[in-house]
This record gives structure tokens, C-alpha cells and sequence, in this order.
């Protein structure tokens, strides 16, 4: 007989074991487990409170005819339906509302349905019934209503996807593609302010496209925190749904052309001194490089009102179009943005909503709402700086399939949001502010990981029918052609850390894998989107099959691409469906893995959890390193032999690895940009914070610069070869 906190558990998707890094099971506390349920709201204190829980929740899954969202998966195009016996209802009627509006309705017999399930409660006794739908419904989000003959109805989100993911007609048969991965902040130019902007995007596009570039990957962009410009990771974003207007390539604007004021003050001796400075910073500075934006940009803003907004010209139709399209959530972002603003010029108290003063944290509360009435202009900033940036994306993405390029851009998108940002304020029910999400111990963090995100609810994202996932997906893919889930197991599991407990004290809470992936498929095809999960680490076996399932892009780091005797795995037996590239932004640079400066930095930083795992690690480096090597020579790329000693970095290594990863039978290979410029210093260093300059450090050259180096050309040059066939010794 199972416990009443293991049954509670089991209802809520929290799992009682699971298996390590190494393989092995691993048991969840109680107390672990009691400290997910609590977070998630639910009392797990004593037996009769989680009996109690257990009663409210089979009571709501029985007495709700529909659940809130229904996807017809190929396997199971039915509708689920509870039916209370004791009312005697003999037939049921169905109306089913597609998007467009068109009607579908029929009637069917009780006793001709499907009977998959039985229930009990509080005396009365139900039956799940399956009702088969059409056959023919278009792809969408519908609606549907059930209506018993006894005047019991009941409606649900009808949600109707394709069999699998979209594919590029670049990549159908045998199709190859290569791009080259930037952090788009870390370019450097002679226009730029500082920091990379979609100006610079613009030129890495038009630089690369005649060289064979099928596509540019990106960091992830999404809005961080405008009255903060100090909080900089792509990964802590405030919310997902919107872009970071620190990417607006403010002379790009049309309002700058049209406003002298604004032109005067950016020419001004003073205002181009400052733009020097931020230029030749190594590092970008975040809060300088705001200071200037924002001062510009508050100009446009005026100057749009007053030209454009009070005379109804096209572009305001334009920018209210955009407004009314984007609708609500994007509303609440920007009220989010002019509070946040607000609140921080009255002390470093307020850093973030839960800060906030009471009235403030509920986005419907009355407060927020004569906020938003008597500061309209703030919040109507707001609306206009993400009208910029994204129209500035969307023409990125023109540009680049205009140069030629078979896909474009490929974004990225962050596994969660920040706790303080204006995701989790717009949608507090959705997500669980007593938990963090995480990862359990591995042998480079033996205690587990906390990444202070907070997790969703699965209950509550299948109550609001996956509308938020449906917004987040939807809104990444509108200005790309590719995009990248970061830890795709994400759709079906995530590591919960609860408050007061350690990163080893979590536990797996499990999300609807199928239902999300559907909904995902269905995005995808809408948008003529590439999907990619990042499938990196321990994978369980229910998201390896509906990734391939759904035909889902892997994603493959020649680092990792090893067989079992530790030879590094030969180009033609990578995985076709996917992505391959020979590092990222979370791992060492080629140079920095070859000169083993990550190894040399986490000593430094004091990141090895013991002396003998920094000396396995030096160990494997020291096995890999020649296993490169004849994994080369093997191709024909290198000649060399294991008495001739190891060669030193050089961009002919550098072009013969890249080439190596060329060869591969993978749809698109990347590129990241610092290893074209044999930069050592990595982008990111996993488990630090202030201890390393994380998502600061530019690109050692300009973008022309870049592209006119003879060792750089030659390395796109042997890996378009090997694209295309060819050998890229020729």
C-alpha cells in the first residue's frame, strides 16, 4: 500500500527515484518530497491534511466533464470525457469552433463510446469516456463543448497538431547547413555603443552570407531588466516572451533620422567620447552603454508622440497595430518595466517584484491599474522600445534569407525566468516561488546544482490550457527560422531544489512531455521554424524517443562525441537529426580546451570540488587531446604521429577540427565566432558569478576585421567544402 505522501507525490508528478550521472538509482527523501508539495501550495504535513489533498484533487478530476486542454495526439485523436453516472444522461451532443470560426457539431450514443476509466467520489461514481474526433479537423487551436442530455456541458481548448517538427527545405534529403554562433552583445564594430546590437547583426549577416553561412546563431535575447542593466544573463531573463531593447541599434531608428535633436546631441563632442570609451572597453559595460541608449531613445520616444501618435500617421498605425496584436502580456511587460523603473530611483530596496510594496504585486490589483492610468507615457516607453526591437529583429531575419542564407537565424531559449522579472509578476499562479530549479550532483558539482529560477506548476500550465508555453514558443519563433530549447528534458522533467534544502535534497517533478512537444510541432510548422533541443547530459529515454518521435534536432558537442573506448566519433556516425558543434557558450573555447585554460581557471576559481577530481579531470584532458588527433588523422586531415608530441594551437588545427565537424552526417554544423579568432577566454563559467566575467567579454576584432583575415576565410572555406561533400583539403 502506497503512503499517503507517496500517492499525493504520485499525483503531482514528483518522483520517488531516479537514476545518477553514473547511472545508478537514487532514492527521494520524504522529506524532500513533502517540501515540493508545500511549495507547490499544497498541505503535507500530516496524514489527514494529504489525505484531504488527495480527496480535493480526484474530486476535480472526476467532476470536470473537460480538462482545460485536450491535444489530439496522432496515437489518441480523442476527447476525453467524465460522465456522472447517477444522472441517467443517455447521449451527448458536440460543437466543435475551429480558429477561423467555421462550426463542426455531431451526436453520439453513451453506450457506442469508449469506456478507458472508472472513479469514485463522495458516493458518486463516474465513467471516462473516449469520443473520436473528426478526422479531418485543420491543424490549430479550436474549441470544443460537450453537452450531455441532461443539460451537463462542459468546454475545453481542442488543440489539433502535426505529426512532427518543421524541417528547412535546405535540410530535406540530404541537405547540409553551417552557421557561425555569436553573442550577439560581444561584436564589436566602429557604430556600435558599446556593446553588440542587431547593426552589427546585420553586418555579420551580410559578411558571412556570400561564404557559404546558412545561418546565425544566437544568445538568447530575451528582455532583462531595463532599470537594471546590471543584470546581464541571457539565462536569468525578466521575461521570455519579449527581446532585450538593449539590442537597439538606436541610429537604425527612423525617428532619429527625423528627430536633429537627437542627431545633435549623439554628434556631440561629449556624447561621441563616450561612445569611444564603451568601444574600447574588453569587457561590455552594461550600465554605461544604458545610460547612452536610454538617454537617445527617450528622445525617439518623444518625437514618435509628437509626430507621429498625434497625427495618426502610418507608422503610428503601425506601432498601435503592433500593440493590439501582442495584446495583453505585452501590456503587463511594459507596466512591469515603468514600475520596476519607478520603484528602483526610490532605493536599491525595490530589486525585483517580491520587493515590491504589496499593492504593487498582483498586476491586477487596483494600484498597478492607476499606475499604468496616471503614468501612461512610461508604460507606453515601454511599448515602443519593444516595437523596436523586435521590427529590427524581424528585418535581421529579411536580410539574412534576402543575402542568400538557406536558414537565417537561430535563437535560443532559456529554460526558466528570473524570480524578480515580469514573467513569474504577469503569472505569480503559474509558477512556484518556494522552489528553485536545479540540477542533482555529477561529478563536477557533487552538491547538486541551484540556478534560483522558479520552476512552473505542471498542474496549473495544464489548467491555463499551455497558454504560456503556447505565447513563449510562439513569440521566440515569430522573427527566426531555427530555434534552440535549452535543456530540452525540460518538457519532461525538471529538478526541483525546494526552499531550505540543498541542490542534493531536490527531487524530479514531471511536466506533459507529449502535450508540450505537440503543441511545439505545431508552432513550428505555423512558423517555418527549425526546432533544436538541447539534449546535453543525462537524458531519459521517454524524451530521447519523442524527440526522435517528433523529429526534433539533437544537439551534439564534439567535445562529448565519444565512443566507449574514448576515441572521438567519426563524422559519419553522428546523428543525422541534429545540430553539432565543437563547443559552446557554457564550455571552454577550442583554444582554451586545447591549452587547457578552463582547467588552469576553475583551479583558480576554486570551482573542483576535491583534489581528486581536478586531477581525473587533467587526466582526461590528457587522454582526449591525442584521441583528437588520430581522430584527424583518421580523416585525412592532419598528419601526424604519437612520438611527434602534440601539435601547438594554431588556426590550422583550429581549421582541421572545424573541417572534422564538417564531415559530419549532422543537418547543420556551428561555428562559434571566438573560435575563428583563437580566443582563450570562455564566455561563461558554469557555478560563478561574480568570481568570472560571465557574459561580458567582447570578441577580440571587429566583424570586418574578422572577415578579412585570411586564417578565418580559410577555415569557412574548408568547412563549406566539407559541407558540401568535398574534401576541404582542395
Amino acid at each position: 500500500m502506497k503512503s499517503a505522501l507517496d500517492h499525493l507525490a504520485e499525483l503531482y508528478g514528483i518522483g520517488g527515484s531516479y537514476l545518477d550521472y553514473r547511472g545508478r538509482p537514487r532514492q527521494v527523501t520524504s522529506e524532500s518530497r513533502a517540501a515540493i508539495l508545500a511549495a507547490m501550495g499544497l498541505e503535507s504535513g500530516d496524514e489527514r491534511a494529504m489525505q484531504a489533498a488527495i480527496h480535493t484533487f480526484e474530486t476535480v478530476r472526476w467532476t470536470r466533464m473537460l480538462p482545460a486542454a485536450i491535444v489530439l495526439h496522432e496515437h489518441s485523436p480523442a476527447v476525453p470525457i467524465a460522465i456522472p453516472l447517477d444522472l441517467g444522461a443517455t447521449r451527448l451532443s458536440w460543437a466543435i469552433t475551429l480558429e477561423n470560426g467555421a462550426q463542426r457539431s455531431g451526436v453520439a450514443a453513451l453506450s457506442e463510446l469508449e469506456t478507458v476509466e472508472r472513479g469514485e467520489v463522495d458516493g458518486r461514481t463516474f465513467s471516462r469516456c473516449r469520443l473520436p474526433a473528426p478526422r479531418d479537423l485543420p491543424l490549430g487551436y479550436h474549441r470544443i463543448e460537450i453537452g450531455l442530455d441532461t443539460g451537463l456541458t462542459g468546454q475545453a481548448s481542442l488543440i489539433v497538431p502535426p505529426a512532427r517538427c518543421h524541417e528547412s527545405p535546405a535540410l530535406q534529403e540530404d541537405g547540409r547547413a553551417w552557421g557561425i554562433a555569436v553573442q550577439l552583445y560581444s561584436l564589436r564594430s566602429a557604430g556600435n555603443w558599446g556593446m553588440g546590437d542587431f547593426g552589427d547583426l546585420r553586418a555579420l549577416i551580410a559578411a558571412s552570407a556570400p561564404l557559404g553561412c546558412g545561418l546565425i546563431g544566437l544568445n538568447p535575447l530575451h528582455a532583462l531588466l531595463p532599470a537594471n542593466p546590471e543584470h546581464i544573463s541571457p539565462y536569468s531573463p525578466s521575461n521570455r516572451q519579449f527581446l532585450n531593447v538593449l539590442y537597439i541599434a538606436v541610429a537604425d531608428v527612423p525617428e532619429f533620422h527625423e528627430s536633429t535633436a537627437a542627431q545633435e546631441l549623439v554628434a556631440g563632442t561629449a556624447f561621441q567620447s563616450r561612445l569611444t570609451q564603451l568601444r574600447a572597453t574588453k569587457l561590455v559595460d552594461y550600465a554605461g552603454v544604458a545610460a547612452v541608449k536610454f538617454e537617445v531613445l527617450r528622445m525617439l520616444y518623444q518625437h514618435f508622440r509628437a509626430t507621429h501618435l498625434s497625427a495618426s500617421t502610418p507608422r503610428a498605425a503601425a506601432f498601435r497595430q503592433y500593440v493590439e496584436e501582442r495584446g495583453e502580456s505585452l501590456r503587463l511587460h511594459a507596466v512591469f518595466d515603468a514600475l520596476d523603473a519607478h520603484l528602483r530611483m526610490q532605493g536599491p530596496q525595490y530589486c525585483g517584484w517580491p520587493s515590491w510594496p504589496d499593492e504593487y504585486r498582483d498586476p491586477m490589483s487596483a494600484a498597478v491599474n492607476r499606475f499604468a492610468r496616471e503614468r501612461v507615457q512610461d508604460v507606453e516607453y515601454f511599448l515602443y522600445l519593444q516595437w523596436l526591437v523586435e521590427g529590427q529583429l524581424c528585418s535581421a531575419q529579411q536580410l539574412a534569407r534576402d543575402s542568400g542564407m538557406s536558414i537565417g537565424l537561430y535563437g535560443d531559449v532559456a529554460v526558466g525566468a528570473n524570480p524578480g522579472g515580469s514573467e513569474t509578476w504577469a503569472n505569480r499562479h503559474l509558477y512556484v516561488h518556494g522552489a528553485s530549479i536545479g540540477a542533482p550532483p555529477d561529478a563536477l558539482a557533487l552538491k547538486g546544482q541551484d540556478w534560483g529560477i522558479p520552476p512552473q506548476n505542471p498542474a496549473e500550465l495544464r489548467l491555463q490550457a499551455y497558454q504560456p508555453f503556447v505565447a513563449m514558443i510562439r513569440n521566440n519563433m515569430r522573427p527566426v527560422a531555427a530555434l534552440r530549447l535549452d535543456h530540452v528534458m525540460s518538457l519532461f522533467r525538471l529538478w526541483w531544489v525546494p526552499g531550505g534544502l540543498t541542490s542534493a535534497g531536490g527531487a524530479y517533478v514531471h511536466y506533459p512531455l507529449e502535450d508540450l512537444l505537440a503543441i511545439l510541432a505545431l508552432e513550428s510548422v505555423r512558423h517555418h521554424c527549425v526546432v533544436i533541443g538541447e539534449d546535453l547530459g543525462t537524458v531519459p529515454e521517454e524524451v530521447r524517443a519523442a524527440m526522435e518521435r517528433y523529429e526534433l534536432n539533437h544537439y551534439k558537442v564534439l567535445l562529448f562525441e565519444k565512443e566507449f573506448d574514448g576515441s572521438f566519433r567519426a563524422p559519419s556516425k553522428y546523428a543525422r537529426n541534429a545540430l553539432a558543434t565543437v563547443t559552446t557558450h557554457d564550455l571552454p573555447t577550442l583554444r582554451g580546451w586545447w591549452e587547457s585554460h578552463d582547467i588552469a581557471l576553475r583551479d583558480r576559481l576554486n570551482l573542483y570540488p576535491s583534489r581528486e577530481v581536478r586531477d581525473e579531470v587533467h587526466r582526461a584532458r590528457s587522454e582526449e587531446l591525442p584521441a583528437m588527433m588520430r581522430a584527424l588523422v583518421a580523416q585525412g586531415l592532419w598528419h601526424w604521429l604519437p612520438t611527434d608530441g602534440l601539435p601547438a594551437y594554431s588556426p590550422a588545427l583550429a581549421r582541421a577540427i572545424q573541417a572534422y565537424l564538417g564531415l559530419s552526417s549532422s543537418k547543420i554544423v556551428m561555428i562559434q565566432i571566438e573560435d575563428l579568432l583563437g580566443m582563450a577566454d570562455p564566455v561563461n563559467v558554469p557555478g560563478t558569478d561574480r568570481e568570472h566575467a560571465n557574459w561580458q567579454r567582447k570578441v577580440a576584432l571587429e566583424t570586418q576585421e574578422t572577415f578579412a583575415r585570411a586564417d578565418v576565410r580559410d577555415i569557412l572555406n574548408a568547412v563549406s567544402r566539407a559541407r558540401r561533400g568535398e574534401n576541404p583539403n582542395s
